[in-house]
């Protein structure tokens, strides 16, 4: 008996808190003045009334920053997170194809020992170098994140573009495959950055995606670099290099 009590008041609570918008029936109300008897405290300062309100407030959502709205210039949904998205690509890029030859890679020579040395002085010498850019890029490759390299190429295409129509259908062209949030191949950029582009876009000129690039060559020379000096496609091409060296 004591226990169908128990479910009645509980049920009763959760009738009020829950579904009930309207008054309060009288026998209801006796049950949660008399605690249907059993209870000396008041209902509402129960555990068990506690535990169901917590829970159903822990299902609201909260007024914060995450801005439900969804509204495209809080920075808060725009900001990605760059392993997560790594995470994601690997769900879409298969082993097999993570290894095969780089397609269109820019046409160098082959670095010597000494060039090659360069590229783990600073970033900017690697960036400077084709060969370097090729290396760097087969790296990230295998770590999903070589858009970050084609954005880039593509912005310095972009740059040394004179003709206003084929600005405006390489900057239409860049957007789509590198800007857009339904692109495979979207980068992570800030939200302060995309509604720059997005206004510019209304214009294109060679430096649209200025400072998305600035902002892509950061995030490479401060994420990435640093695990490209110490992967083994580094080292394996140093130390062939410097046996070669010997040999010869």
């Amino acid at each position: 008996m004591y226990r169908k009590d128990i479910t009645a008041h509980v049920s009763t609570i959760h009738y009020v808190l829950f579904h009930y918008t309207g008054p309060i029936p009288a026998e209801r109300e006796g049950e949660l003045a008399m605690g249907v008897g059993r209870s000396e405290t008041s209902p509402l300062s129960s555990p068990a009334v506690q535990g169901l309100n917590t829970t159903h407030n822990s299902q609201r959502p909260s007024a914060c920053c995450f801005c439900w709205c969804c509204c495209c210039s809080c920075s808060c949904l725009n900001i990605r997170n760059e392993d997560e998205r790594r995470r994601r690509r690997r769900k879409r890029i298969s082993q097999d194809n993570k290894m095969e030859t780089i397609p269109n890679c820019e046409a160098c020579t082959k670095p010597s020992a000494e060039e090659m040395q360069l590229w783990s002085q600073s970033f900017d010498k690697l960036m400077r170098n084709p060969a370097g850019r090729n290396v760097f890029r087969e790296f990230l490759r295998t770590e999903y994140s070589e858009e970050n390299m084609l954005f880039w190429l593509a912005c310095e295409d972009l740059k040394q573009e004179k003709n206003k129509k084929s600005i405006e259908e390489k900057s239409r062209s860049i957007y789509e495959d590198y800007i857009s949030i339904l692109s495979p191949k979207e980068v992570s950029l800030d939200a302060r950055v995309r509604e720059v582009i997005n206004k510019k876009m209304q214009d294109p000129t060679p430096h649209t995606f200025e400072d998305a690039q600035l902002q892509i060559y950061t995030l490479m020379h401060r994420d990435s670099y640093p695990r490209f000096l110490s992967s083994s496609i580094y080292k394996s091409l140093l130390h062939g290099n410097s046996r070669s060296s010997s040999e010869s």
